[in-house]
């Protein structure tokens, strides 16, 4: 099948760790066909989420903006339950008035109510995730276990072809089925809701990886010297502030488990995509939506902090026709930001004036050069309460502004596991001075609300602890 538009397909995960990629240099996880997409495309070295939150990052992918714009800070289960703007353009609608067929398998996460067929997104098909549950009772699969809560647990009753994973990989399948027959460019997406614990994970892959054969991250332990109080609050709160590495090191293992599966389903979908000769003409490109502590700085989850569990994500992109394979690229991206724009380039369309991303086009073609020289973030809170940060990062430093607690800086050279806060250290004063400058202009730029008259002298003037 040779059309003048290329297809997309993304696949977008939910809480994948940048480091939790065999291609990445992690030395224990296998991930085979991730590993295959970056020998056949290119690996995103230095992509970053622009807030390591599902629902307000899922919306920055289709409206290409900044949270601070779309005004949609927190999930919908917070004290912070709004949407984003209605009204604003989506790549989605864009590609659809280009003519492409759009189709989405698997978590929604975007608005309470208005799902991807929806006038403002415009997918013509959509495969809820929802619809697995009664898969398994029509085919009277046992209930999963949960008594391990968020912990997770072994699924002994499942096999892998029947789990959540492989449902969802089948029905992306059968999508791209579909688009043979209709002869028209397509954007295909799966959103997966793992590797997100809790992880109940079917075997061989929930025993694939034995606990006392996982070393601790980088960041573990943590002492928190110095650092907000809200993080050893985290810790409290999840009933995890003793915990040793033995304590956390069965969860971490069915996170890899349940990494490994999702990889084997991804494989599937790469492999019908040459059984149906699509490949040469698609634009693949796997994605999460952010990452996840799992044991790291003796916390879980993702919120409240800015480390590089959470921020930093994989962004592996093939296309046959358009990159050359087996390529990295260490330019900075912003990574749902950044697709909304690229998608819209990649099928011709003009990108709406709303978006803020730039399109990933040059760098697919060989530039390794986008212009720029850090990286930004934001965070507002979640389930436990308010909590502003913005965070910029360069290839040296992080700094993390936290408006009602200690600012962070962290030497990333010295300290990749982010364990020693520099912000009071009187040697790294210039360095500190010239990332808050460089917050207020970011600030300023995405019209940032929280930047007033008080917060630009706290940052400008060092009134900030």
């Amino acid at each position: 099948m040779s059309l003048a538009q290329p297809n997309i397909l993304l696949i977008y995960s939910d809480q994948h760790r940048f480091d939790c990629v065999a291609a990445h240099g992690h030395p224990l996880i296998e991930t085979p066909n991730l590993d295959r997409l970056a020998r056949e495309g290119i690996d995103f070295t230095q992509a970053y989420t622009p807030i390591p939150v599902c629902v307000p990052t899922r919306n920055s992918l289709m409206v290409g903006q900044w949270s601070t714009e779309h005004h949609c800070i927190a999930n919908t289960d917070t004290e912070a339950p709004r949407p984003a703007e209605p009204g604003l353009p989506t790549f989605s609608r864009a590609l659809r008035d280009a003519g492409y067929y759009l189709g989405c398998v698997g978590k929604w996460g975007v608005h309470p109510v208005n799902g991807p067929t929806h006038p403002d997104y415009g997918f013509h098909d959509y495969v809820d995730i929802g619809g697995y549950g009664a898969w398994r009772r029509e085919r009277r699969l046992p209930q999963q276990p949960r008594d391990g809560g968020w912990r997770g647990n072994a699924d002994p009753s499942t096999p892998p072809e029947a789990s959540q994973l492989a449902w969802c990989a089948e029905r992306t399948i059968a999508m791209l089925e579909g688009a043979v027959e209709r002869q028209a460019p397509f954007f295909i997406r799966w959103d997966s809701s793992e590797p997100h614990l809790p992880n109940i994970v079917p075997e061989p892959y929930a025993s694939l990886y034995p606990p006392d054969s996982i070393a601790p991250w980088p960041s573990f332990p943590d002492p928190l010297i110095g650092k907000p109080y809200m993080q050893a609050q985290q810790r409290r709160t999840w009933g995890v502030a003793t915990w040793r590495w033995e304590d956390w090191a069965p969860i971490v293992a069915r996170y890899f488990g349940e990494i490994s599966l999702l990889d084997a389903q991804l494989g599937r979908v790469l492999d019908a995509l040459e059984r149906l000769g699509l490949a040469e003409n698609t634009l693949v490109v796997y994605s999460t939506d952010h990452g996840d502590l799992c044991g790291g700085h003796g916390m879980v989850d993702k919120h409240y902090v800015m480390y590089d569990d959470v921020v930093h994500v994989p962004l592996i992109a093939r296309w046959p026709e358009r990159i050359s394979p087996g390529r990295t690229c260490d330019a900075f991206v912003s990574h749902s930001i950044d697709l909304a724009s690229t998608f819209c380039d990649v099928a011709g369309t003009e990108i709406p004036a709303t978006f803020r991303g730039q399109s990933l086009l040059p760098l697919f073609s060989g530039s390794q050069d986008n212009g720029r020289e850090d990286i930004f973030s934001v965070y507002h809170g979640n389930q436990f309460g308010l909590f502003s940060q913005r965070m910029v990062r360069d290839r040296r430093w992080k700094y993390v502004w936290n408006a009602t607690a200690e600012d962070e800086l962290y030497d990333l050279e010295a300290d990749p596991g982010e364990v020693v806060n520099r912000a009071t250290d009187r040697a790294c004063a210039d360095d500190l001075a010239r990332l808050r400058r460089r917050v207020v202009a970011w600030m300023e730029a995405t019209r940032d609300p929280l930047l007033n008259g008080w917060t630009r002298a706290q940052l400008l003037e060092g009134r900030t602890l």
